[in-house]
């Protein structure tokens, strides 16, 4: 039973995320917590996890929930759920890639598909700022890591006139997190 749950869930992630794996985190938290795979403390580290280690966040996270709940097969599964829909689409749309991009109503739906995806992307960072910083009660060490992060990317980007690139941002958050946890 829990074989087919892991499978249905992230093939239903699958099947229903657009835009990549921060369009998809808020689907993963709905569905993990529905299923009570994890409580939002524990997601807020799996997210962390996931964006951490190579791969996809969305494959990084099927596959922890899956070994979690059921082991190697539970993996195996949860990771064959999420992986199936983008799978079987990209192959169906690689065979009438040309002819399908040149429709004006194809591309009307990915114009109108991006401000939608960036605002749901906008959303979930805002939503794991404020759930870091004030769910259930504030862990200063973290507000003080996000806002030392986020500083140092706008006085970069002022000094430098460009991003300050996310491999960095991220073992900075990485060597934060270790040296004040």
């Amino acid at each position: 039973m829990i074989y087919w749950r892991l499978f249905a869930a992230f093939l239903k992630i699958g099947l229903f995320s657009f835009g990549g794996a921060y369009g998809a985190i808020p689907l993963i938290r709905d569905v993990v917590m529905e299923e009570q795979w994890a409580d939002e403390a524990m997601f807020a580290n799996l997210v962390a996890l996931s964006e951490s280690t190579p791969g996809p966040i969305m494959v990084n996270t099927a596959t922890y929930v899956g070994f979690r709940q059921a082991g190697l097969p539970g993996a195996a599964l949860a990771v064959l759920g999420v992986i199936l829909p983008a799978f079987v689409i990209l192959l169906a749309v690689t065979i009438v890639f040309q002819q399908l991009l040149k429709r004006r109503l194809v591309q009307a739906v990915l114009k109108g598909v991006k401000p939608c995806l960036m605002g749901v992307i906008l959303s979930t960072g805002v939503w794991m700022a404020l759930s870091l910083c004030l769910g259930g009660g504030i862990d200063w060490t973290a507000c003080g890591i996000l806002l030392l992060l986020v500083l140092t990317a706008l006085v970069y980007k002022r000094l430098k006139k460009a991003d300050f690139p996310p491999i960095a941002l991220i073992l900075l958050a990485a060597l934060l997190g270790g040296v004040l946890y």
